[in-house]
Parts: structure tokens; C-alpha cells; sequence
């Protein structure tokens, strides 16, 4: 298992470092920010101190070295916009997307699965039916969409929540509803698929002539057997929630680091885009990395 591990984490080294690479340079593609943080009346000594102060003058080639030095000194440089460490901004956001991505998942995994399991059960049944016409709608439903609605119905018209915001429990239900949706309806539709398949073996048949009780034979029997593709797809949904649900953040006002990061590209304030693809991306390969060892708990073949 370890050998395993390590390969798995090297790989992901060797692409977090060829992502640094790319987003430096091309995040310099996006023009010089002294425009956007100096007066359009400011003077051309004010410009170049400006250049000077942050090290936009030197060539692309000396600001990645100076890059990566400061790097591995675990220093990911200061935000122009916010003036104070780009990495302790960064993790402020991604502090709020890891828990909206721990809650909506947490609740999108156990929903999904007992439904999906149930539903693969009986297959062709009222509860079946019900559960695969509204996961497909959810699978198929646009976030933003889903999320302008919610606020016109549920915030607007009734007034029941907040529109935005992150002040109370209250404001975390609308952003968490919207972003439960999608995942649900696509890992329902993977368990069910899988469940069927599991359900219709042979030793599935045996335990049921056995007379085993349906409730082991689907969530002891059959799921375990089930469960690679769906942690698969979990794997997938839970990535990209961390990865910043950049249009649920910012439509509803959520301080997460989606937002962050387009807010800070918009600004051209390069450290915190830097600081926020590295953080993001750790969060993917760790993500990955715990997919592929329950993978090999699952199934022991795979570790070899």
C-alpha cells in the first residue's frame, strides 16, 4: 500500500508542478495591473515605482525565478488588491468552499445512494420510476438556473431565506440546495445502474433463495460490490465543488475561493491567483489520491 501511495503522490507532484509553471506565465498574459491599482491620473514615476515595488519591471524569466525561490520558502508572495499574504487570503476562502463541499456532499453521498440502492431494488417500480425522472431533471439542470430560481421563489416571493450572505445557518440552505442537485441526480443514477447490475448476479440470486432479508442483501451484499463507479463520480462532483463552484459563490454571495479567483484575475492580482490554483489543485490531487486507495481497499487487485 505504501509503494502505492507513493506513486500516486508523485504523479500528482510532477503535474502540480507543470500547472505552477503554465498558470505563472500565462496569468502574465493578462496585462501589467499597474492601471488598475494606480489613479488614471497618477504620473509616469508613480507607475514605474509602482513596476519597481512588486517587480514588474524584470523580465518574465527573472520573476519566475524569484517565483520559485520565494516559493520554497514557502512564501506565495503579497496580494495586490488586499496588501497581506497571498496564501493566508486564499485559505480564508477555501475555508468556507471545504465546508459548503463537506456539507453538500455529505448529504448529496447518503441521499444518493440509499435512494439509488432502493430504487435499483425493484426495478421498474413506482419508486424506481419516481427516483430516475427527478434525478435525471436534476442531473440536467442548470446551477445557474436552479440558483436564480431558488432566489426568486424562495427568497423574493416568500421571504422564508436570505439572498445572500453568510451570517447564519439560514444563509447556507439556498447555496447547499442549489449545489446538492447536479451531484445528486448524476451519483443516483451511477449507484442505480451499478445496484442493478450487482443485484442480478448469481450469489445475489443465491442469498435471496437463501432467504436473506432484502435490507443485507443491498446494503451489505451488493453495495460494496457497487461502489467503484460511485466513488468515482463522488470523487469527480466533490472535486469540482472544491475546485471553487465559481457561479453558485457568486451568485449568492459566498466568500469562497471560486470567486476569489476570478475576482483576482479580473484584478490581475497575481500571487493570489497562483496561491489559489496551488491550493485548489492540492485539494484535486489529495481528492484523487483518497479515491485511489479506496479503490484498493475495495478491491485488492488494483494495488498491484
Amino acid at each position: 500500500m505504501t509503494s502505492f501511495i507513493g506513486k500516486r503522490a508523485l504523479a500528482s507532484g510532477i503535474s502540480l508542478v507543470g500547472l505552477v509553471i503554465l498558470v505563472f506565465f500565462l496569468s502574465r498574459l493578462t496585462g501589467d495591473p499597474t492601471n488598475l491599482y494606480l489613479p488614471l491620473d497618477a504620473s509616469i514615476e508613480a507607475r514605474e515605482q509602482f513596476r519597481e515595488l512588486h517587480g514588474f519591471n524584470d523580465p518574465l524569466a527573472v520573476q519566475f525565478g524569484r517565483y520559485v525561490l520565494d516559493l520554497a520558502q514557502g512564501d506565495f508572495g503579497e496580494s495586490l488588491q488586499q496588501a497581506r499574504p497571498a496564501m493566508e487570503v486564499v485559505l480564508q476562502a477555501f475555508g468556507w468552499t471545504l465546508r459548503l463541499a463537506v456539507i453538500t456532499m455529505t448529504c448529496v453521498t447518503v441521499a444518493a445512494i440509499v435512494i439509488g440502492s432502493l430504487a435499483a431494488f425493484r426495478v421498474g417500480g413506482v419508486f424506481d420510476r419516481i427516483a430516475t425522472f427527478f434525478s435525471l431533471i436534476g442531473a440536467s439542470a442548470p446551477d445557474f438556473w436552479l440558483a436564480i430560481v431558488a432566489i426568486v421563489i424562495f427568497a423574493v416571493n416568500l421571504h422564508w431565506l436570505p439572498t445572500s450572505g453568510t451570517g447564519t445557518p439560514w444563509h447556507w440552505v439556498l447555496p447547499v440546495a442549489v449545489l446538492f442537485v447536479r451531484p445528486f441526480g448524476l451519483i443516483l443514477q451511477v449507484v442505480r445502474g451499478a445496484m442493478i447490475t450487482v443485484l442480478s448476479s448469481a450469489y445475489v440470486k443465491t442469498a435471496r433463495a437463501k432467504g436473506v432479508r432484502s435490507r443485507p442483501i443491498i446494503f451489505v451484499h451488493g453495495l460494496r460490490n457497487a461502489m467503484l463507479p460511485v466513488i468515482t463520480v463522488i470523487g469527480d462532483q466533490a472535486a469540482a465543488i472544491l475546485n471553487g463552484a465559481v457561479v453558485i459563490e457568486t451568485i449568492f454571495g459566498f466568500p469562497g475561493i471560486g470567486k476569489l479567483m476570478i475576482d483576482s484575475i479580473l484584478l490581475r492580482d497575481f500571487s493570489v491567483v497562483l496561491a489559489s490554483i496551488m491550493v485548489s489543485a492540492v485539494a484535486i490531487f489529495i481528492m484523487n489520491l483518497l479515491i485511489d486507495i479506496a479503490y484498493a481497499m475495495l478491491d485488492p487487485r488494483i494495488r498491484y
